[in-house]
């Protein structure tokens, strides 16, 4: 039976996990939503629940993650993790503290860490303030996010808005003396009655102890870095095989294609890296969307003849002074169900058209195209880029295909055209 359970709070969140826990030797599959009856989970180690409750109610998305970890119950997990943006992407009313109370409470849990650090991709706490490379999370492009803008770096501070419990913080100092000091902090905190801890880490090595000291926390919290420690709890207590492959997949030929809706900086960057090499890309007038303009039909027919081998690129992506613009006009959650819808549309028309190898940016946009394709599970390869891996599903009309889940923020300025190579 399956040893941990992931209620992961949008898609390309659960995918990034799911390749953390694959490259720590864990079988793992990835369901989109609640595990359906058909799924196969008997020969996996981890199971990942995608949910799509990062920017919705809080009440809803404290439903939702409830119904997934009963269904993680039922699946014999026996640790749980609510994984969420390793920008912390939420508002003062939540979802992350909301969702944590009530997973808490369902679990009987004294004490959790909040954790969202994955050095590997620029993120990094230190004094309870998370920096995205260089620059705190506050001077970060996620300041201008669409849903979610992050103007506060303090995680303590966040929390604690979101929380009745008590927020403390683990220093690094005490990570890196490692994981015994870890959870005499741990201890500490709690006698003081802090029952949420956020955890500074600046390296893999500071991960690694993390994952170690919460070796029998019954709920971890954080980003998919957290995740890199968590393997070899279970190898050391026998559970799973030392040397375990768990990355391969079948291989899959077929049309390749990206459809980008992310904003962010680093998807902005690689759609500018895809176009300005030649490679062929559609750029979709949000704001003729918006007003009512059929751009998912003029995609697709600018798409249909070029597909091939070679990768064609469908993008939303604009930088923040556009995004507003559209946002102004038709308001931010309207404009944003109608692009992801178109997106989605897109992605469907292109998998009909006979994409079989296909790339998704953005969380958003990505939850919207997996339901589109009526995918239940995806199983997980090998690794593009930290957080990005390769997945093989099946649409709901039988085609199998290949599908990375990219989170907007990940990933190297030619992760778009790397992606392909790495597959192949």
């Amino acid at each position: 039976m399956a040893l941990l359970g992931v209620i992961a709070d949008d898609f390309t969140g659960a995918t990034d996990i799911a390749g953390m826990l694959v490259k720590g030797g864990m079988r793992t599959v990835q369901t989109i939503g609640l595990p359906g009856a058909g799924a196969t989970l008997d020969d996996v180690d981890a199971i990942v629940v995608a949910l799509k409750t990062r920017s919705i109610p809080a009440g809803e998305a404290v439903r939702q993650s409830l119904d997934a970890l009963a269904a993680l119950k039922a699946a014999g997990c026996r640790q749980f993790f609510f994984k969420y943006c390793s920008t912390f992407d939420s508002t003062d009313r939540g979802n992350i503290g909301p969702v944590a109370d009530a997973l808490m409470d369902a679990l009987g849990a004294r004490q959790t860490i909040f954790c969202p650090a994955f050095p590997a991709n620029g993120r990094s706490i230190f004094n309870g303030y998370l920096f995205v490379g260089p620059v705190l999370l506050s001077e970060s492009g996620m300041r201008d996010h669409p849903l979610n803008p992050m103007t506060d770096p303090s995680l303590v501070r966040v929390l604690q808005r979101q929380t009745a419990r008590k927020v403390g913080l683990v220093p690094l100092a005490s990570v890196q003396a490692g994981a015994a000091a870890i959870r005499a902090d741990f201890a500490r905190t709690l006698a003081d009655g802090v029952r949420y801890v956020i955890v500074d880490a600046v390296s893999d090595a500071d991960l690694l102890a993390i994952g170690a000291a919460v070796a029998d926390f019954a709920l971890v919290t954080g980003g998919s870095g957290v995740a890199l420690g968590l393997p070899a709890n279970f190898r050391e207590a026998g559970l799973i095989r030392a040397g375990q492959k768990a990355d391969s997949l079948p291989a899959t030929q077929g049309a390749a294609a990206i459809v980008s809706g992310s904003c962010s900086t680093a998807t902005l960057g690689q759609v500018t890296n895809f176009r300005d090499g030649g490679r062929p890309a559609f750029g979709i007038d949000t704001m003729a969307l918006c007003e009512g303009r059929d751009v998912a039909r003029e995609a697709l027919e600018w798409a249909r003849p070029k597909l091939g081998a070679a990768p064609l690129l469908v993008y939303a992506s604009a930088p923040p002074d556009q995004v507003k613009a559209v946002q102004t006009r038709f308001g931010i959650e309207a404009s944003s169900r109608r692009i992801e819808a178109a997106l989605a549309t897109i992605a469907r028309g292109l998998v009909d058209a006979g994409v079989r190898r296909l790339v998704v940016a953005g969380g958003e946009s990505s939850g919207a195209v997996v339901q589109a394709l009526g995918a239940s599970a995806l199983r997980i390869g090998p690794e593009i880029d930290p957080g990005v891996p390769w997945t093989t599903t099946t649409t709901d009309s039988g085609a199998t295909i290949a599908l990375a889940l990219k989170s907007g923020n990940f990933g190297t300025a030619d992760f778009f055209s790397k992606a392909f190579a790495r597959l192949a």
